[in-house]
Formats: C-alpha cells, sequence, structure tokens
C-alpha cells in the first residue's frame, strides 16, 4: 500500500479537467500514489488515460472522497458550494477552480508564487484558486510587490472568448464564418447586418455585441454602479491574494477575438522608485514569468505566441512619463492553463508533502 497521498479531479470530462489531465502527464514526475476520476452521472464509466494508466471515471458521491487527501474541483460554482464542503468533511482538502468560495473569509485564496504559505490556513478545509483574469497577471505583479511595495493599480483587460466556455467559442467561430471573406464597408451596422443575414442574432450570444471585428468593453455579469463581476473579481481577488486589504484597483474588462488567452494592459504604483532594468531583473529571476521585451526589435508577447504555455509572459514594460514610482507593461496568460488548470494542480502540489 503506497503511503503517498490520493488526488481526486472533479470535473475530469470537462473542458479544465481535460487540460489538467495533460498537465498531469506532462510532468515528470508526480507525487500520488493513486489518482481518482470523478464527474456526473453520465460521464460514469468512461476510460481516461492518465500517466499511461488507463482509469475509468466514477460519479461524483459522497463515498468517492474516502480516503482522499485532496480533490481539485473544475466544476460550475454551484457544484462546488455544494460538493467542496461534502469532501472536505471527508477529509480531503479540497482545491476549488470555481469562484464559490474565493472572497469567503476562512478560504484562502492562492498562488503558489505569490502567498503559497496560505495553503496552511484553511480552517473550512477548502483552498480557492483566483478568477483566471487576475491570475494572468499575478504571478508578474507578486513579484514586483515584494521588491517594490504596491499601492495602486490600473489595469485593462482584453479577454479571450474561451473564458466564457464552450458558447464563447462557438459564437465567435460562427461570427467569423458569417463575415469570412465579405469585404464589409464602414457604415456602422455592417457587422451586425452581416451577422443577422446569418441568422446570428443576440438573444442566445454569450456577448452583448459582435466579437468579430471587433472589441467588446464588457465580461461577466452587471454589479451596480457602471462595473462588471470580472471587474470587480479583479479589484477584490487582488487585494486579498497579495495581501493588501487598502490597495487602490480600477479596472477595465474587454472581450477581444482570440479564442484562449487573456492578455492585461497593466499601470502599477509601487512605494519605492523602480526602473526598467529593476524590473527586468525581477521579472527574469521567476521561473514561471517569461520576459519578451524588445521595443527595437519589435518583440514583444501576444495570444498567439503564449497560448498552450504554462508561463506569465511579459513586455512592453516601460516607466511611466508623468507618474512617479511606476510601471506599465503588457501581460499574456493562457487562461484555461495557468488561469485555470494549472493553478489548481500547483497548489495540490504545495499541499502534496502534508500528505506524503
Amino acid at each position: 500500500m503506497s503511503n503517498r497521498p490520493v488526488l481526486a479531479l472533479v470535473g475530469a470530462t470537462g473542458a479544465v479537467g481535460s487540460v489538467m489531465i495533460d498537465i498531469i502527464n506532462a510532468r515528470e514526475t508526480v507525487p500520488w500514489g493513486e489518482i481518482r476520476l470523478i464527474a456526473s452521472a453520465r460521464s460514469a464509466g468512461r476510460k481516461l488515460t492518465v500517466r499511461g494508466e488507463e482509469i475509468t471515471v466514477r460519479a461524483l458521491a459522497p463515498e468517492v472522497f474516502d480516503g482522499v487527501d485532496i480533490a481539485m474541483f473544475d466544476v460550475p460554482d454551484e457544484i462546488s458550494a455544494e460538493w467542496a464542503p461534502i469532501a472536505a468533511e471527508r477529509g480531503a482538502v479540497a482545491v476549488d477552480n470555481s469562484g464559490a468560495f474565493r472572497m469567503d473569509d476562512d478560504v484562502p485564496l492562492v498562488v503558489p508564487e505569490v502567498n503559497a504559505h496560505k495553503v496552511a490556513e484553511r480552517p473550512r478545509g477548502i483552498i480557492a484558486n483566483p478568477n483566471c483574469t487576475t491570475l494572468s497577471m499575478m504571478a508578474a505583479l507578486g513579484a514586483l510587490h515584494r521588491e517594490f511595495g504596491l499601492k495602486e493599480l490600473v489595469v485593462a483587460s482584453y479577454q479571450a472568448v474561451s473564458g466564457a466556455g464552450a458558447p464563447g467559442i462557438d459564437r465567435l467561430y460562427a461570427e467569423l464564418e458569417a463575415v469570412a471573406g465579405q469585404k464589409l464597408g464602414v457604415k456602422a451596422g455592417d457587422v451586425r447586418e452581416a451577422l443577422a443575414a446569418a441568422g446570428l442574432g443576440f438573444e442566445d450570444s454569450p456577448f452583448p455585441a459582435p466579437l468579430a471585428l471587433n472589441v467588446v468593453p464588457w465580461a461577466g455579469s452587471y454589479k451596480g454602479d457602471g462595473w462588471t463581476s470580472e471587474e470587480l473579481k479583479v479589484r477584490n481577488e487582488s487585494r486579498k491574494i497579495l495581501g493588501i486589504p487598502d490597495l487602490k484597483v480600477s479596472a477595465t474588462c474587454v472581450r477581444v477575438p482570440v479564442i484562449t488567452t487573456h492578455s492585461l494592459a497593466v499601470h502599477a504604483v509601487f512605494e519605492r522608485e523602480v526602473t526598467v532594468e529593476q524590473a527586468h531583473k525581477v521579472f527574469a529571476a521567476q521561473p514561471t514569468v517569461v520576459l519578451v521585451d524588445e521595443p527595437e526589435q519589435k518583440k514583444f508577447p501576444t495570444p498567439a505566441d503564449v497560448v498552450g504555455e504554462d508561463p506569465t509572459y511579459v513586455g512592453r514594460v516601460r516607466q511611466a512619463l508623468d507618474f512617479p514610482n511606476t510601471l506599465d507593461f503588457f501581460v499574456c496568460g493562457d487562461n484555461l492553463r495557468k488561469g485555470a488548470a494549472l493553478n489548481t494542480y500547483e497548489i495540490a502540489e504545495t499541499l502534496a508533502p502534508e500528505f506524503g
């Protein structure tokens, strides 16, 4: 009988769960003595290959958590809200990728590069994974904060449609097909008319405006006073992860016609003086940050270069001309990997020595 920890993956057959399995398969070594795959009853019985072993998917039920040390949840909020506490009651540490527990005072919100020590502070037996938009910049920001002390943050996000799930991806492809090959003019409504001609209305669209040949300054649901849920998540989660409860944050979240990988333009104000050269050294020293910043050669990260990659990519690093102690930079991160599956798995890896 192995004394290595038992890992469970809830939502193993979903989009993020599939990425999680890819990540586990790509690791040179893993600390797990057993890996259990769990999903809804309709997916139970499927067989998936993990680390060369064919594993049968089990239906979600309380008893599947018996003997489990760490349970990763890659499921919708309402499923996590019900089942993560059940896993914890059965003795597992639940690592949840949904939004169900992120702002719960008794649940740590963890990015291992920034606040790994928080995994030990889990009175409910649950650890939360941040929103993918916040996560895309957190490794870079956390490193800068340790050196220079972050005070203020202004962010514009450029979010891929996969952040809205499969319906978002399907909608963008449908819109691109509808406008492909057409020489649309500059008249207002041209794109909408082309979509309407293809039978693409907006009653069932995940987006309130066309994504093809367009950008939409809206992501998430409306939360009052002009703010969306995605924008408030950036504010509230950044404060909690970095441990700066009074951090001044303003975010504008924009949906763009990109399938996968979120990008953010970051304007960060620090307590101490910071130069581009110093920032480059900080970024270069981080094992999960890749610096691509050669403005003379027009080299910088873009979503097309970063999709499928684990690290955060940073470029366009500048000192703000009219603002002291301030840096502007551009960040790209795959929202399905580091923004979801990878960070959840890295939290589980951080916990593993407790059970070895």
